[in-house]
């Protein structure tokens, strides 16, 4: 069963967004450039997600880990979604891809892979 790994929230100012979310919310903000950072749960409780500037995804995502990105992309397909985009490597051992649900709406998945 897939949990969810994270959340994705496009903004227009990471600036303003990065005060809201850690004033309001309580999150740490760890930037990564000037388009993209990490909100961070202070105390390692619930899940963590990033804020960047508004693109490709101009809604808020939730993404969510799997077993192997092929079989959920697979499974999103035969169930009336459908893949968006390639599936893009994380880092070494890890990619990911958006899918969009029955309903249209993206969701993002991401998986592990044994390093070779």
């Amino acid at each position: 069963m897939a949990k969810v790994e994270h959340f994705e929230i496009p903004v227009d100012d990471i600036a303003r967004a990065q005060a809201f979310y850690t004033s309001v919310l309580g999150f740490d903000y760890e930037p990564w450039g000037d388009e993209m950072g990490m909100l961070r749960q202070p105390r390692s409780e619930g899940i963590n997600g990033d804020l960047h500037l508004r693109g490709a995804t101009p809604h808020p995502t939730v993404v969510f880990t799997v077993d192997r990105i092929e079989d959920t992309v697979a499974r999103a397909v035969a169930a009336g979604g459908e893949q968006v985009g390639d599936i893009q490597p994380l880092s070494e051992n890890s990619r990911w891809v958006y899918i969009k649900d029955s309903e249209g709406n993206l969701i993002g998945v991401f998986d592990e892979i044994a390093a070779a």
